[in-house]
């Protein structure tokens, strides 16, 4: 019989043997082969050919990002927010049953974002001095402030509802946000600006990320608010 110790010691001498075969294997391999494969990319030029399609790659990629990041700020630039008689009532995602007369009558206005002579933005809006949960509201609510004011020789409502917006171009909605509510905040009349929105997660992650705050939720539409801060 043998002794543990002896054992033991025959054990670890196996491990070690293996340990080192194993490794001279690895570098037999690597010393034969390594050459090889260097040579046979050196012959078809795969370097050569590799690294200047690469930079070419990258130099028309770069290209294309500054001419994007660069048409961007150009026509976000040289926007401007204009008052419109009509719009393509078939483009808005929100409420395209409601037609052209309805936008236009008792004091309601249609405004877009133009941009070399064509809209990319638009919005439509009431004036009402209250704040409406439905379309059907909205219209009583702004026919009622319609009259009121021609009663009083008054500008039209305290209250500006906004009830729809869309956009044909990339970063127009978030424009026109923003030129309305410049134009809101230096009006004499409008203290604030309000949302008729429909009850989807489109447009609470919209008017969120524009800073607006949501005041309620009706049963089949939402009202955000944007603070309107009077200097």
């Amino acid at each position: 019989m043998y002794s543990d110790t002896l054992v033991y010691k025959f054990l670890i001498d196996y491990v070690f043997f293996k340990y080192e075969i194993n490794n001279t294997m690895i570098k037999i391999i690597k010393k034969k082969y390594k050459p090889r494969i260097k040579a046979r990319l050196r012959k078809i030029g795969f370097k050569k050919k590799l690294k200047p399609r690469i930079k070419a790659r990258i130099r028309k990629n770069k290209q294309l990002i500054n001419k994007n990041v660069d048409d961007f700020f150009d026509w976000i630039k040289g926007a401007e927010l204009v008052e419109l008689q009509e719009c393509n009532t078939t483009e808005d995602p929100v409420r395209p049953e409601l037609d052209n007369v309805f936008r236009r009558s008792y004091g309601r206005k249609i405004y877009g974002v133009k941009y070399m002579k064509e809209i990319h933005a638009v919005m439509c809006f009431a004036y009402t001095n209250k704040i409406p949960k439905n379309v059907e509201e909205l219209d009583k609510f702004s026919h009622d402030a319609f009259l009121q004011s021609a009663q009083r020789d008054q500008n039209v409502g305290k209250i500006a509802i906004a009830y729809t917006v869309w956009s044909k171009k990339k970063g127009g909605g978030k424009l026109i946000v923003k030129e309305v509510f410049k134009k809101i905040k230096n009006s004499n009349h409008l203290n604030r600006l309000i949302t008729l929105s429909p009850l989807t997660d489109m447009a609470y992650k919209f008017h969120i990320k524009n800073n607006a705050k949501l005041i309620r939720v009706n049963e089949t539409t939402q009202n955000f608010e944007y603070k309107v801060i009077k200097k």
